[in-house]
């Protein structure tokens, strides 16, 4: 899968994203936000997630999507966004992503997650898409909302971050297609 926006290609990961992967994954800050993501995040990691998403990459049917972020402006990976547990029946996902901390709060993850969710609601032909963020990380769940998700509910003392050990509250949220079309409509008469 290639995507592209005015800024961002989304792609596959390679092999040579590995130490831009550990540079950008191995901060506590990145990672006590995540549910799998170790830390301290060594280059063997990033080396075996690579391989694992050039294994789910293959499988058919394809129910894992994960996408490195590059800038076009400096042409390396700074994060990650993936679609994961497609249901091409149910017509359902899971959408994740993170970002180095260096490359926050400049609209990139709102901009490569509108790129995915167009993915997967036309290319994919998905009826819905799920999302979850730990409740107290603040600027994912205004992202989520930003993006028009839909809260769900809270799933009480549900996760633990594999970085910090720390048990989270889980806010769930969801997105039919319906609301993203209308979403999307509603962008582009805010842009005329």
């Amino acid at each position: 899968m290639k995507l592209a926006t005015k800024r961002l290609v989304l792609r596959n990961l390679k092999i040579s994203d590995a130490e831009d992967i550990a540079r950008n994954a191995n901060n506590i800050w990145v990672s006590k936000n995540l549910l799998a993501l170790p830390y301290p995040y060594k280059l063997k990691d990033a080396k075996w997630w690579i391989k694992d998403c050039s294994k789910n990459a293959k499988e058919k049917p394809r129910k894992d999507y994960t996408s490195a972020i590059e800038l076009k402006s400096e042409k390396r990976f700074i994060g990650a966004i993936g679609l994961h547990h497609v249901d091409r029946f149910q017509g359902t996902a899971e959408m994740g992503y993170w970002l180095g901390q260096g490359y926050w709060r400049q609209g990139i993850m709102y901009e490569a997650a509108t790129k995915v969710l167009e993915f997967a609601f036309k290319k994919l032909g998905l009826r819905r898409m799920d999302i979850s963020a730990f409740s107290d990380n603040k600027a994912s769940n205004g992202l989520i909302k930003k993006l028009g998700f839909k809260y769900e509910g809270m799933r009480r003392k549900r996760l633990r971050s594999k970085a910090d050990k720390k048990i989270h509250d889980d806010n769930m949220y969801g997105m039919l297609k319906e609301e993203w079309k209308k979403k999307k409509r509603g962008d582009e008469n805010r842009k005329v």
